[in-house]
Parts: structure tokens; C-alpha cells; sequence
């Protein structure tokens, strides 16, 4: 049997955004064990010229919110990116789940060879929604939850593979 792109999508991006909730769980736990003030650690960053734990929340779910919206031919629901603490990052990826969990596979399979543009700064990107799915999609929700986790683990968060991998 083929693997359908709702299959490829919803159930992956629902286990990698539910892992970094618990990651982020892990976060809120060492920030207040520590009395670190949490936004010292959802502001921080591995390097200078990437993005902060906060904005890789954000961007993960933007992705994964994106992705099956666009596959799925509705609109991309916006979101302000105004979350600083554990607590709205949470919360974000809580509602981002439960929008992508509202799809059913009759609304995303079939999208193998529909036609995904995307406005990027360097101008139009156009994909088709498997190429979509698999070369940009999933790779950039994988990239940004792998760098969330990276940034606690760096600041002493015991977490390890398997709170990355999640429930599987």
C-alpha cells in the first residue's frame, strides 16, 4: 500500500510538535529548579545569526500549520509571534496540533502533484505538494524543533533522544 500525503504529514508533524512540547516542559522545569528567569532561556540562541528558542517555536509551527494548509488548499492561519515564556510557546504548538489534527486524509491525499507556491525574499518558489512535503516541509519543522531542543540541551536541560523523538 502507498503511503498517502496526509499519512506522510499529519501523524509526523503532530509526534515532532507533541515532542517539543515536552521538551519545552523539561525547559519550564530546570528554568524554575534553577530560579532562572525563563525567557534567559526561550531568548537564547546557539550562534549570533540564529534564530532564539522562542522564534524557533514560532517557525516550527508556522511550517507545520503551513504545510498541511497548503496541501490541503485553505488558508494559512496567522499567528503573532509574540510568546516569551514556556508557558504561550506551549500553547502555540497546542493550537498549531490541533489544527492540523482537524484535516482528514480526504482533504491532503491527493495533493502529490498539486502545485505549492511560496513567496520567499528571493522570490516565487514553486513546488509540487510531494516535493513540498518532503523537501521543504518536514525538513524545516525537523530543523527547528532539533535547534529548540539543541538550545536547552546547550543550557544544561537533561533531555535526550528520546524526548526528541517522542512518542513513536
Amino acid at each position: 500500500m502507498a503511503l498517502g500525503m496526509y499519512a506522510a504529514s499529519v501523524p509526523m508533524l503532530k509526534t515532532l510538535l507533541n515532542a517539543l512540547s515536552n521538551v519545552l516542559d523539561k525547559g519550564a522545569a530546570f528554568a524554575e529548579a534553577k530560579k532562572i528567569d525563563q525567557t534567559v532561556l526561550t531568548s537564547d540562541r546557539l550562534a549570533p545569526d540564529m534564530f532564539a528558542l522562542s522564534r524557533q517555536v514560532q517557525v516550527a509551527t508556522d511550517m507545520a500549520k503551513g504545510g498541511v494548509a497548503r496541501l490541503a488548499g485553505v488558508e494559512v492561519p496567522a499567528y503573532e509571534d509574540t510568546e516569551t515564556t514556556f508557558e504561550q510557546l506551549k500553547a502555540r504548538i497546542a493550537k498549531t496540533v490541533a489544527f492540523i489534527d482537524s484535516f482528514t486524509p480526504a482533504q491532503i491525499d491527493g495533493s502529490e502533484d498539486k502545485t505549492v507556491v511560496l513567496k520567499m525574499r528571493s522570490g516565487d518558489v514553486s513546488f509540487t505538494g510531494q516535493r513540498y512535503l518532503i523537501g521543504f516541509v518536514i525538513p524545516n519543522v525537523t530543523f527547528h524543533c532539533t535547534t529548540a531542543y539543541n538550545i536547552l540541551r546547550h543550557n544544561g536541560v537533561d533531555v535526550g533522544k528520546k524526548d526528541f523523538l517522542g512518542a513513536y
